[in-house]
């Protein structure tokens, strides 16, 4: 049997819940909570609790990021699954790092509220279709933005940028570099802040750590 702890200040919505799990053989609501405070005192007198639904948005009587947070250091066992009416990246990583392991939106079925319930007892993890295309919208955004520092290849860099950039992760200043490639300072700094530009740098470290990653010098 899988207890459910249900909190959300909205009677209705808790009431819902309740109705429809008493139908489905293998969950049980063993109590309901309106707010962040009653929430830890019913998980406190209840800790065979398996699941808490937990809504995010609690209005006055707190927040529920902070109550999954409380709720996972009182008992780390303890499986919480978001239900949510805001489908924004920003709720849905700041529940899931409050240690949340799923996220539903209120407009998801009862069929696919059981389904997540289920999985999420038995360890696993579930994102209704929409927050995992938000999730995913994300990941790809972040991938991109990884490609894009690193899309500068060293063969990509002309011979006189690759001589530059080894001699500067070489801890050579300006003027040694001049005097050892028969070019002015200028030149030399003139490469520098377009190499810095070039390979997305923010300064002269960022070329060094380019260096190091591509084995452009001997550590």
């Amino acid at each position: 049997m899988i207890n459910v702890l249900v909190v959300d200040d909205h009677r209705m919505i808790r009431d819902g819940i309740r109705v429809s799990l008493a139908e489905v053989d293998d969950m049980c609501v063993v109590d309901e909570a309106a707010s962040q405070e009653e929430a830890v005192a019913k998980l406190a007198q209840h800790p065979d609790v398996h699941v808490v639904v937990m809504d995010i948005s609690l209005g006055d009587g707190g927040d529920g990021i902070a109550a999954t947070r409380q709720l996972i250091q009182h008992d780390p066992a303890v499986r919480v699954l978001a239900l949510s009416m805001h489908d924004e990246e920003a709720h849905i990583t700041n529940m899931l790092q409050a240690g949340a392991v799923g996220y539903l939106l209120k407009d998801t079925g009862m069929d696919e509220l059981v389904i997540a319930i289920r999985t999420v007892a038995q360890g696993e993890s579930y994102f209704s279709r929409d927050v995992s295309a938000t999730m995913m919208s994300r990941f790809m955004t972040n991938k991109k933005a990884k490609a894009s520092s690193d899309s500068v290849l060293p063969e990509q860099l002309t011979r006189r940028e690759r001589e530059i950039l080894q001699l500067i992760a070489e801890e050579y200043t300006n003027p040694e570099i001049a005097e050892k490639l028969f070019i002015s300072p200028r030149t030399v700094d003139t490469h520098r802040r377009n190499l810095i530009l070039k390979l997305n740098a923010k300064n002269t470290a960022g070329l060094v750590r380019y260096a190091i990653k591509y084995e452009l010098v001997d550590l």
